[in-house]
């Protein structure tokens, strides 16, 4: 287990008593350097959304917990936020509750993909459909040129929830 990999999990079980005492979900946590800073963020939700409020509750209570157990070395700056209207999958409960829901797949490299009746293919790094199944090797959706698009979850980059602004 690396580094991040361990601060992440002993975050997330760190804070899994205070997401059920608050009703709150635990989407991810990570472990992050941005900018030369390293990040230690929590992202909450619940049912009818997060507020800022809801955040700070999270913060402060995460920030004692965090100086009580004190075992990241490096300086780190703590973030708790909302996962967003775009949000991304990662998590097989993450696949579950969005079965139904239009995605953006990002691939981490170009994947040919039939454009028309005529066969034709084109090289994209990127498409959108609805998620329609998922398993550990795999995702299932449909899109606008097949009506069952299965993408091996190696090729995958990201996953996130397509936001629509209409």
């Amino acid at each position: 287990m690396s580094r991040r990999e361990e601060y992440e999990a002993r975050a997330e079980k760190m804070l899994q008593p205070l997401m059920e005492e608050q009703h709150f979900e635990l989407v991810d946590v990570e472990y992050v350097k941005e900018a030369g800073n390293y990040y230690l963020r929590a992202y909450v939700d619940k049912e009818g959304g997060i507020t800022l409020d809801d955040c700070e509750l999270v913060n402060r209570a995460w920030s004692d917990m965090m100086d009580q157990e004190d075992f990241i070395e490096e300086a780190y700056i703590l973030e708790v936020s909302s996962p967003g209207l775009g949000r991304q999958l990662k998590k097989d409960k993450d696949f579950r509750r969005s079965i139904g829901e239009d995605v953006d797949v990002k691939f981490y490299s170009g994947r040919k993909l039939p454009l028309g009746k005529n066969g034709k293919e084109i090289s994209v790094k990127e498409i959108t459909g609805t998620l329609k199944a998922f398993t550990k090797e795999e995702i299932t959706l449909e899109t606008d040129f097949s009506s069952e698009y299965v993408v091996p979850r190696s090729e995958i980059s990201t996953v996130k929830l397509t936001i629509d602004l209409l």
